[in-house]
């Protein structure tokens, strides 16, 4: 790696680190998506404790995935030590909370469930706000990372549960509705996010977001758009739940490659501004 004036890619985050917004965003936006979209009788208990396992598993792999990432584990305690300043300590802080209630709502404890949902939205929140924060990586930057982070996450928790309602049961219409207006609000930020940030990109990070927004844009948008417009002239069953969890599935995908290539490829900093180059041999004006 040459330091100086061209801009370089970071390496302190890699795809593990990646693997931490992708589980985390995806679990947390199911068990906010699960708890609008699930009522808490005891008719669905059975779906609802199918969407916290796997939320919470997805948040735990996503938060594994960072343990993995720093090279001596124990030093993993020093997260908790500066949540005045990091989003990250923070994010840690609400992760010790939203096990626990998560554990209390799958024992069937009212009020749990929503609990769970809240600490979620405050995880997911959390890990909105990391990126932006090196303010030396213009990718990561804007401040329209922040929404682009929250609405993948919901996105990709809805997604999941239209995919579990190939098995757990028909996929209601408020659930379609609602994971197509996150689809569409994800393309509008992304839309939004690549014209605020094109112009500060390194040439290999434009060439890693404009692969990402492709592949957001047909996977992630077009064809669940298509599905579910097919999905809509199909009666409730078998049928009708495929296409449903196909497009959920074309959504989710999207959303983790985005974000693997935001942390991973377009990662690159803006490099020095150097004012002045010394050369050998020839004096500097004071």
């Amino acid at each position: 790696m040459s330091f100086g004036p061209n801009p370089w890619q970071q390496t302190s985050w890699d795809w593990r680190a990646a693997g931490n917004f992708i589980g985390g965003g995806a679990g947390t936006g199911l068990l906010i998506t699960g708890a609008l979209l699930t009522s808490p009788d005891a008719a669905n208990a059975g779906a609802t404790r199918w969407l916290l396992l796997l939320g919470l598993a997805l948040v735990g792999l996503g938060l594994l995935c960072v343990w993995l990432e720093i090279g001596r584990p124990l030093r993993a305690l020093h997260v908790f030590f500066n949540p005045r300043t990091s989003w990250m300590s923070r994010e840690a802080f609400v992760a010790l909370l939203l096990f626990p209630a998560g554990l209390l709502a799958l024992l069937g404890v009212g009020g749990a469930l929503w609990a769970t949902a809240v600490l979620a939205l405050a995880f997911l929140y959390c890990q909105s706000r990391m990126l932006p924060a090196a303010l030396g990586i213009p990718a990561w930057r804007p401040k329209l990372v922040i929404p682009l982070i929250f609405v993948t996450g919901l996105c990709e928790g809805c997604g999941v549960f239209l995919i579990l309602g190939l098995f757990l049961g028909k996929v209601t219409s408020s659930a379609m509705i609602l994971f197509a207006l996150l689809v569409l609000a994800r393309i509008a930020i992304w839309t939004l996010y690549r014209g605020t940030v094109d112009a500060s990109l390194a040439p290999r990070a434009r060439a890693a977001l404009n692969r990402a927004g492709r592949c957001l844009l047909i996977v992630g948008t077009l064809t669940p758009v298509v599905l579910l417009g097919a999905s809509a002239w199909l009666p409730s069953g078998t049928a009708q739940s495929l296409l449903a969890a196909g497009a959920g599935a074309c959504a989710v995908f999207a959303g983790a490659y985005v974000k693997y290539m935001l942390v991973t490829r377009a990662s690159f900093n803006q490099g020095f501004t150097l004012t002045k180059i010394p050369v050998r041999g020839v004096r500097t004006s004071p």
